[in-house]
């Protein structure tokens, strides 16, 4: 674990971000106290598509529409009678 103030962090950026994508674990701190943590990033490389999940899912019809007294309760419509 690598542990840099932010002056340093700012000044050695590339490198920081080399010694993550090696595994490693940067801290910065500010004034002797930790403040954020760089880590690998373990999500998905691959780039997400579009549409993937196109008639997969199912809308009710009424979807958009809000329940009765809903839109009355927050100003939305004028009650009814």
């Amino acid at each position: 674990m690598v542990v840099r103030n932010i002056s340093e962090a700012k000044a050695e950026l590339s490198v920081l971000i080399e010694e993550v994508r090696k595994g490693g674990v940067v801290i910065i701190d500010k004034a002797g106290r930790p403040v954020a943590k760089l880590v690998p990033h373990r999500g998905s490389t691959r780039p997400r598509t579009p549409g993937a999940l196109a008639g997969k899912i199912w809308m009710a019809p009424d979807f958009d529409r809000p329940p009765d007294g809903i839109a009355e309760a927050f100003g939305g419509l004028e009650p009814k009678a």
